[in-house]
């Protein structure tokens, strides 16, 4: 522990001109007459740390000192390329991982590139869970996580509706969707045969202390992109007739599974003499699609199913006898 408290603190003083007590106390989470010691043994080591007194005083490193202690292993580098998704780096556990690959290329990079990732920081921020959503950290992702870099397999247990199901899972993937973690897992003995999993769902993973050969062919974007869309068009099993103003076909997206408005638009024939057109457009249900159509307003008039369009009516009329004189 201490021997990787020092090389970090070896790095810090690399990568900037100087820093006060309090700062590497800061950096290193420890207290200021712990980071005097730190400096005397790496003085004593053979490090050339200098102590500045005084006010505007500080540690520097003298000489040109470098330190070769910047390689990084691969799991600072996998980390690195994550590194702009904080939050999705400390979820699943690289958080201290995505922090030392940071310092080591910084304490490698030229003087006058070090400070490229406060600037990247400063104008490049993510924020991937959906408004008006807390949402909540799996308690098992660190585990899955680890399985997923370690291309170990893992025997699982998730919930499927009412009841538990176990299953050993290749672990292949994981995917970060408006705040959600899915992980995409290949069942072995199972040709080709990936599947989706809400790792919210899981109430148990254990590594099985084996490998297995990842297909080198898997394309995780690609895969999950071709499973999104199934699972939207899965789940539009109703249709509704919608007449729409100029005002509701530029809100239908908004309001509607975007993909399938956009191609019901694209079906809908010359708008009438008013300005409107008319288009089939596929929902989840009567019920999804009376909640979502109604953020239309008065801009869009159902016109089947007879009785998503009775209830249209029923709720004009009570908005009527509410806001009428």
């Amino acid at each position: 522990m201490r021997a990787a408290r020092l090389i970090k603190m070896v790095l810090l003083l690399q990568s900037r001109p100087s820093m006060t007590a309090a700062e590497l106390a800061a950096e290193l989470e420890v207290s200021e007459r712990t980071v005097t010691r730190d400096a005397q043994a790496l003085s004593e080591a053979g490090v050339p740390v200098y102590a500045e007194r005084g006010r505007a005083g500080g540690y520097r490193l003298i000489g040109g000192y470098r330190t070769r202690l910047t390689g990084l292993h691969r799991g600072e580098a996998e980390a690195l390329f994550l590194s702009g998704l904080p939050g999705a780096l400390r979820e699943m556990g690289l958080e201290d991982a995505a922090s030392a690959a940071r310092l080591k290329v910084s304490a490698a990079l030229l003087p006058s590139l070090r400070d490229a990732s406060r600037s990247a920081a400063q104008r490049f921020h993510l924020d991937a869970p959906a408004w008006w959503n807390e949402p909540k950290t799996p308690e098992l992702l660190p585990a899955v996580a680890d399985a997923v870099w370690d291309d170990r397999r893992v025997v699982a247990r998730y919930r499927k509706g009412e009841t538990e199901v176990e299953r050993e899972l290749e672990p292949y993937g994981l995917v970060l969707k408006a705040g959600v973690w899915y992980l995409c897992a290949r069942v072995p003995g199972a040709t080709g045969s990936f599947r989706v999993y809400r790792i919210d769902r899981f109430t148990a993973v254990e590594p099985s202390g084996d490998r297995f050969s990842r297909d080198e062919d898997f394309d995780l974007p690609g895969f999950w992109q071709e499973r999104a869309e199934q699972f939207a068009r899965a789940i539009l099993r109703a249709e509704v007739v919608v007449r729409l103003s100029p005002a509701g076909v530029r809100g239908l997206p908004h309001v509607l599974d975007r993909v399938a408005a956009r191609e019901a638009l694209s079906r809908s024939g010359a708008p009438d003499a008013e300005g409107w057109v008319t288009v089939t457009v596929p929902v989840e249900s009567e019920e999804v699609a009376h909640s979502q159509l109604l953020g239309l307003g008065a801009e869009a008039e159902v016109l089947a199913p007879e009785g998503l369009r009775a209830r249209f009516a029923a709720d004009a009329r009570g908005m009527a006898r509410l806001y009428g004189t």
